[in-house]
């Protein structure tokens, strides 16, 4: 063999193989199988809606793709922190070395999530008083926005029970009452579709959440 082809292919078989990663709403993403929540912060909803300088605006859609584009840096490596109870890992995420959860913050794309964590409070202060994003105006915070739709779902719901099980293409998918589509989903008892009282419910049942890209 050729030095120039034994180098090649050394070189080919040093070279570790590209994580799979995809960000699934604005704080969550999945890493080579595993799901993970970041932690000490909670972005719009994708379905979410924000008040700005020029009128209502995507707020959810936004924080998504931001943090589609901070995981295309590099290299992204998650130190897990604890379990949520929904089938993710509550973990600080990095990507090319840089905290993707206190960039979704400084860029006004998320609020600190300080009933759990206060790790982002400084950097939320910073995007406040710049006006960033979600502090163009006074918008409601992720876990109110969750609430409003889940109390007004919970009074129509069999049972109390607001959370939509569906079975498509894409397999057993549940729609919680904040999800874009939540509307428009019918639960059909006949075929295996049922509601849900919560999502880790819904998980232990073997659904999981709907992803938007």
């Amino acid at each position: 063999m050729k030095l120039t082809a034994l180098i090649t292919s050394i070189t080919f078989l040093c070279t570790p193989a590209l994580a799979e990663v995809v960000a699934i709403d604005g704080d969550t993403l999945a890493l080579d199988g595993t799901t993970y929540r970041l932690n000490g912060i909670d972005a719009p909803e994708y379905g979410q809606k924000c008040k700005g300088n020029r009128g209502n605006w995507p707020c959810g859609k936004e924080a998504l793709a931001t943090l589609s584009s901070l995981l295309e840096r590099g290299s992204v490596q998650c130190e897990a922190i604890s379990e949520d109870g929904y089938g993710r890992t509550i973990a600080t995420c990095f990507s090319d070395g840089i905290d993707v959860g206190e960039e979704m913050v400084l860029n006004g794309l998320a609020w600190a999530f300080v009933r759990y964590s206060d790790v982002y409070v400084n950097q939320e202060a910073v995007a406040q008083s710049e006006n960033l994003g979600i502090w163009q105006s006074d918008n409601m915070p992720a876990w109110d926005y969750r609430a409003e739709k889940w109390a007004v779902a919970e009074q129509e719901a069999p049972e109390g029970c607001p959370i939509k099980g569906n079975i498509s293409r894409n397999g057993r998918i549940y729609h919680p009452p904040w999800s874009p589509w939540y509307s428009r989903t019918k639960v059909s008892l006949d075929k295996g579709e049922r509601w849900f009282c919560s999502e880790a419910e819904a998980v232990e049942a073997g659904w999981r959440a709907p992803r938007w890209q």
